[in-house]
């Protein structure tokens, strides 16, 4: 049997993030990707988990529930109304600097920042 319980975008990227600090790949389990999360346990010795776990993520938490959900819940969204825009603006700009951050820090370079400063803005216009 196949395990279907939908998936949190905000708990993804808790443990994408945790694994920047522990150990990485746990959100690769359980967005249901077994064999990512034991390749990034296999590489956890490298630095190479640790800066996919942070972009991921950012990438998480840039995504809108629906592209989230056509990625990770079959397509299935859960049915509510709509976040109004100012709160879709606060939560990429909160995604916009943590990725920031990421660059400034060295862990992705300024090409990789432009490319997921623009997907992000792309999102709310």
């Amino acid at each position: 049997m196949k395990f279907t319980k939908r998936k949190s975008r905000s708990i993804a990227a808790i443990l994408a993030f945790s694994g920047t600090v522990t150990i990485s790949g746990l959100h690769k389990f359980y967005l249901g990707q077994p064999l990512w999360g034991i390749l990034y346990v296999l590489l956890s010795w490298t630095p190479i988990p640790k800066v996919a776990s942070a972009i991921e993520g950012v990438w998480y938490l840039a995504q809108d529930d629906e592209v989230f959900d056509r990625n990770f819940n079959f397509g299935q969204a859960v049915p509510k109304t709509s976040l109004p825009v100012s709160s879709q603006v606060e939560s990429v700009a909160s995604a916009l600097r943590e990725l920031d951050a990421l660059r400034q820090d060295g862990l992705i370079s300024e090409y990789e920042f432009e490319q997921k400063r623009r997907q992000m803005l792309d999102q709310i216009s």
